[in-house]
């Protein structure tokens, strides 16, 4: 059986495995602060319904308040250790849906799939407000195929034992502003994440969906390229790999190794 993957843009995508239906850091308005919606309608309402919602870290755009209230009462949200107290909004929410709070290291199984819950190298507090700080994670779907959520992540020493092997990675490869900060993976340093972690299939996501308001003209090609750019490396660098360059709200169909 296939695993599905759909993107639905920046972090926002569901994977389906083993009949399990996973939904990532999902970010579903169309503005977010300073932040609008450049490229691709925004996900439908079908896209909230999951049997798992998986939330990497505390930054805004991948713990959104309002994108966790569409999700129906009940719905099972994974979340770091300790972004409850972090995050009041979050804390109102835990009264509609079942928040649970992981650290790297944890394991759920929902159904048939279990979720490996793994370190990323990246801020962990909600910025830019105090010092509380929570892990940021990625996690593993096991099921059919071994598949990565990176969440947010820069390359780290232990990257390849800590996350791998995996047959398929879900990699961010740019952001939401003209420049990068540490923690992040760009095209280059997700090309040589995909090396370290054997992946058959690439999905890169993360880029081209929001970017400043007023900002159009500064940097284009930083909204634009990564996605093309990371194609061209991993060729380049993993060529075994196949690299699924998704449109907002297209679905790639993987077939598991044998």
């Amino acid at each position: 059986m296939p695993v599905e993957v759909t993107w639905w843009g920046h972090a926002t995508a569901t994977v389906r495995d083993s009949g399990v239906t996973v939904l990532t850091d999902p970010l579903l308005v169309r503005r977010m602060a300073h932040l609008r919606r450049r490229r691709g309608a925004l996900p439908p309402v079908s896209a909230t319904r999951a049997d798992v919602v998986l939330v990497s870290h505390l930054h805004a755009d991948h713990l959104h308040i309002r994108s966790l209230s569409k999700l129906p009462p009940g719905t099972l949200v994974l979340v770091p250790r300790g972004a409850p107290d972090a995050v009041p909004g979050l804390r109102r929410l835990t009264a509609v849906l079942d928040v649970t709070e992981v650290a790297p290291g944890d394991e759920t199984r929902v159904g048939a799939v279990r979720i490996r819950v793994v370190p990323a190298a990246h801020d962990g507090r909600r910025l830019p407000y105090g010092s509380h700080r929570a892990p940021a994670l990625g996690f593993v779907l096991e099921g059919e195929a071994r598949t990565y959520f990176a969440g947010d992540t820069g390359l780290f020493d232990d990257m390849a034992r800590a996350v791998g092997p995996v047959d398929i990675a879900l990699l961010p490869v740019g952001g939401w502003g003209p420049y990068l900060g540490e923690g992040h993976l760009d095209p280059g340093r997700a090309a040589e994440a995909l090396v370290r972690l054997g992946a058959h299939s690439a999905v890169p996501v993360h880029y081209g969906t929001y970017w400043p308001i007023g900002m159009d003209a500064v940097r284009p090609h930083e909204f634009h390229s990564p996605g093309d750019e990371f194609v061209r490396l991993a060729g380049l660098r993993a060529p075994g790999a196949v690299v699924h360059r998704l449109r907002h709200g297209e679905t790639a169909r993987l077939e598991p190794p044998e």
